[in-house]
């Protein structure tokens, strides 16, 4: 069924494709603007921080302190719906979208629909090594960990134990390093006291990486001071080392089988896919090639955002898939929106390189923006900060946050009532 909106005095209908950071705020720029109507779809009714998953996915941190529902950030908005549905295909010529269950014609477009993970082939890998993209995702994560030390302490088979009590994690990217340094985190510091039988301090995490290092969109001193923070955190960092299957035994690398229960993936990422009809030129990950102003070559009423569009910023540079060019993308496609109402020109995206971070365990992390470089405490509390003001925007977030990092900072005993609050639920 074909869905025409009313327009009422020369209104635009607008649709946002992804409740992500980038689409999320594309809508918020839009919201209550005059003679505009905007429509939100996501196959979620929920926002999510996915910088703060691996929390979730090692017990730091509850489902819903890193997801808002979509509709509360709208409710004053009267011009902004929000509707759950997974948009499947995109006809430009005719300016409609297909999702699953209806076709909705649109005036204007801003597809912000994200990335997923890229098994490079292997998408069997999935089902003994998921990623984390999703709160389904990181919960099952979190089980697998937390049950994987259940179950040690259960056997008496030594080499099962073994097994049980090994963690690979594939990716040597911000995601990689810091789920392998929160599993020894938790393992070293809050479940040491918890058992019996094994000891949680001994459990073996590998981190593996098929480049010569680890962190490599970091400056390599900042790299190489992570590698040396996670293998004083007991991490082994296995760098050149390309995985050549991921079974129920474990992880084969060459001709060395890494046996472990508990495999994680975060080694690389495509875009989610969307049929566009007819075809438009992508790069290699999946990515839509994009205008200077973020619009789709001969489509400029179609704007693709976030980590779906491929922009060279800088000869050789492109983009990167961070939060908070996500956010300046969607905003920007969403003010030359406005711009083209107004017949002003519009303006080419300009990037305000705010710097990356990754955190490595508890007070440790690296950190760069610009020339400015941080490591160790001072690195951890501003990336503490930085987090702290993203969630902000968040509904009534900030007292969560704060709670959680005064337990994770000063408190063993807090983090060990986070931990065991959580273990009731996964297992």
């Amino acid at each position: 069924m074909r869905l025409k909106p009313t327009r009422q005095d020369g209104e635009r209908w607008i649709i946002v494709i992804g409740g992500g950071f980038a689409g999320m705020k594309a809508a918020l720029e839009l919201a209550n603007q005059p003679k505009v109507r905007v429509l939100l779809l996501d196959k979620n009714n929920h926002h999510l921080f996915q910088p703060l998953l691996y929390q979730v996915a090692t017990a730091g941190l509850n489902p819903s302190d890193i997801a808002v529902p979509i509709r509360a950030q709208f409710s004053d908005a009267a011009n902004v719906e929000v509707h759950l549905g997974k948009v499947k295909a995109v006809h430009l010529d005719e300016k409609y979208v297909v999702t699953e269950n209806h076709e909705i014609e649109y005036d204007d477009l801003i597809i912000a629909t994200g990335t997923q993970h890229n098994y490079f082939g292997h998408p069997e890998w999935e089902a003994f090594a998921p990623g984390l993209k999703t709160l389904e995702q990181a919960t099952e994560i979190r089980r697998r960990v937390l049950s994987a030390f259940e179950l040690a302490e259960n056997t008496f088979d030594p080499a099962l134990q073994k097994e049980l009590l090994t963690f690979v994690v594939v990716g040597g990217g911000p995601t990689g390093v810091e789920m392998a340094g929160a599993i020894a985190d938790i393992a070293r510091t809050v479940l040491v006291k918890d058992f019996k039988h094994i000891n949680p301090a001994q459990a073996h995490v590998v981190l593996v990486e098929a480049a010569p290092k680890i962190m490599n969109s970091f400056d390599e001193k900042l790299a190489e001071r992570a590698k040396k923070d996670l293998e004083d955190m007991g991490v082994e960092v296995r760098t050149s080392s390309m995985v050549q299957n991921i079974n129920a035994e474990g992880v084969q690398i060459g001709d060395q089988l890494i046996r472990a229960r508990t495999v994680i993936w975060g080694a690389g990422v495509k875009a989610a896919p969307l049929q566009f009809i007819p075809e438009i030129p992508l790069d290699k990950a999946g990515r839509v090639k994009v205008n200077k102003d973020l619009s789709i070559p001969n489509y400029p009423n179609v704007f693709v955002v976030g980590d779906m569009a491929s922009l060279e910023i800088a000869p050789g540079q492109f983009l990167p898939g961070l939060a908070p060019a996500a956010m300046q993308a969607g905003r920007h496609a969403a003010k030359n929106i406005l711009r083209t109402m107004a017949g002003k020109a519009r303006e080419d995206f300009v990037y305000n390189d705010k710097g990356q971070m990754a955190t490595i365990g508890k007070h440790r992390a690296i950190a760069q923006a610009g020339r400015l470089k941080m490591t160790g405490f001072i690195a951890w509390l501003a990336w503490l900060f930085v987090h702290v003001f993203y969630l902000v925007t968040f509904r009534n977030r900030l007292s969560v946050m704060a709670q959680w990092a005064w337990s994770y900072t000063f408190s063993k005993r807090g983090a060990r009532l986070i931990t065991q609050r959580e273990w009731k639920l996964s297992t």
